[in-house]
């Protein structure tokens, strides 16, 4: 089969979570089960695209209300990532640093659609599936068989799958005129709630919609930011299938971001090693636990609960463990973590920052991982943590529940709990602690959870069956 991704995000082109490194992933390994795996995004102006050669693919142009853009498609030249992949530019609209967060991020991603479609009405060829991920890509399968100039594209079969249903790209029905001319019969499939909504279009009219879990297909039935009757009404065509990781980039064995290293043989040298290098960066002590958070510092990860949980667990365990943390966010819970600095010398740091790098070095040295998130629908850096021999401590929702077992269960590796709460945190926090006081335990859950098969392999193979079933 010959499978387009379509994309707002692709490692390494460019990245903002957990989306891509999805799509930087799965196409290769359905590239290595005997498919074509093709991503296209916008041309988002990223290290990655000044660093490496490109060729024009194609070039053309649109109306999109009363304004007209031309666009350019280049494809990457030495096809370095596993698959072809293809980035879309439209001056004044896609030519940015950053992926989102503009105010015309309605206006930018609507043309990204359009001009994606214009370029695959050119095909001399129809691709067997578009699979579409995420609201910014989502009227894509409305396009397809409702705007007069594709419908010759009708026939191609659609997956969407979302990654995060909070975010649904409203827009006004006034916006309805951005759109290529379409059968206004069809307004239905457009709107949920008197407004046109990406992604409740994108799950009326795709022939498949996926989430990143199984478990968070069904959260999404009940909590879905006001589309959970629209899940429960279309369930027969959703399902869930969890994410893996790319072995290629995540592999403490030849990892060339981390200081040593090490497989489940020699984990607990190559782990000290590791964390000695972050303790010598950060001022901490060695010999106590390191905890360390990696991800958005947004509400949706209940990282405005850790301030308040850092101060507590430091007081109430006199200081017993060390905590970093990595990333950036909502500007309050920033400033708050970065006031923590000044009172918690030697126990704490803070970064706020995306540090690739750095973050493979964290997963490396580091003993614990929290993840106390509200909303979860997959969660890579669980799966990371546990390919490097870090005890995941995670809420138990979406995919956290799916791929963390606790080390109180049968064949257990890490620490679960059950609130976004701070009395949940700290228990969690306790509880490590003394794990990481009974070495001979830690070293057993760490071999476990290194063994976990996590990888993209069995998660490429159900897409394909899916993708196969349409």
């Amino acid at each position: 089969m010959e499978i387009l991704h379509v994309s707002a995000e692709c490692y390494p082109m460019a990245k903002a979570g957990g989306l891509a490194d999805v799509v930087g992933a799965l196409p290769k390994y359905q590239q290595s089960l005997g498919h074509i795996a093709k991503v296209i995004m916008p041309m988002h102006r990223t290290k990655f695209l000044y660093d490496n050669e490109w060729v024009i693919e194609h070039k053309g142009s649109f109306g999109m209300g009363e304004s007209r853009f031309d666009f350019t498609i280049i494809k990457e030249q030495s096809n370095k990532l596993g698959f072809d992949l293809f980035c879309v530019d439209i001056y004044g609209l896609l030519d940015r640093e950053k992926i989102y967060g503009y105010n015309d991020d309605t206006e930018r991603f609507t043309a990204f659609q359009i001009a994606v479609m214009e370029w695959v009405a050119q095909w001399e060829h129809r691709p067997d599936v578009v699979h579409v991920h995420d609201h910014h890509t989502a009227l894509i399968p409305f396009m397809m068989q409702h705007c007069f100039a594709y419908r010759h594209l009708a026939a191609v079969k659609t997956v969407l799958t979302i990654h995060n249903a909070q975010y649904q790209g409203w827009m006004g029905w006034d916006k309805s005129i951005y759109l290529p001319a379409w059968d206004t019969w069809k307004g239905g499939l457009l709107e949920w709630n008197d407004t046109i909504n990406p992604l409740a279009c994108g799950v009326k009219c795709a022939d498949k919609v996926t989430t990143v879990s199984p478990g968070y297909m069904e959260e999404i039935k009940n909590n879905a930011n006001g589309l959970e009757f629209l899940f429960n009404l279309e369930g027969g065509k959703c399902s869930g299938i969890i994410n893996g990781i790319d072995y290629a980039v995540w592999d403490p064995q030849k990892d060339t971001y981390i200081l040593d290293n090490f497989s489940t043989k020699d984990v607990e040298e190559g782990k000290q090693l590791n964390k000695k290098k972050l303790c010598n960066d950060f001022g901490f002590d060695i010999s106590l636990p390191l905890f360390v958070f990696i991800g958005r510092l947004v509400g949706e990860k209940a990282a405005d609960l850790l301030p308040v949980a850092i101060k507590l667990a430091f007081e109430q365990m006199y200081g017993q463990f060390s905590f970093l943390i990595l990333g950036s966010g909502d500007p309050g819970v920033e400033f708050s973590l970065l006031e923590m600095q000044n009172k918690l010398v030697g126990y704490y740091n803070t970064q706020i920052s995306y540090n690739e790098k750095l973050s493979h070095q964290m997963y490396a040295g580091a003993d614990f991982l929290l993840m106390p998130s509200r909303v979860e629908p997959c969660g890579l850096n669980q799966l990371y943590a546990m390919r490097y021999g870090t005890v995941p401590v995670v809420r138990r929702t979406g995919g956290l529940q799916d791929t963390v077992i606790d080390f109180g269960d049968e064949n257990g590796y890490g620490i679960c709990f059950n609130q976004a709460s701070v009395g949940d945190i700290l228990h969690g926090m306790y509880r490590a602690v003394e794990l990481f006081n009974d070495e001979n335990k830690l070293t057993e859950l760490r071999q476990r959870m290194m063994k976990v098969e996590t990888s993209w392999e069995k998660s490429a193979l159900q897409y394909i069956h899916l993708y196969l079933s349409i």
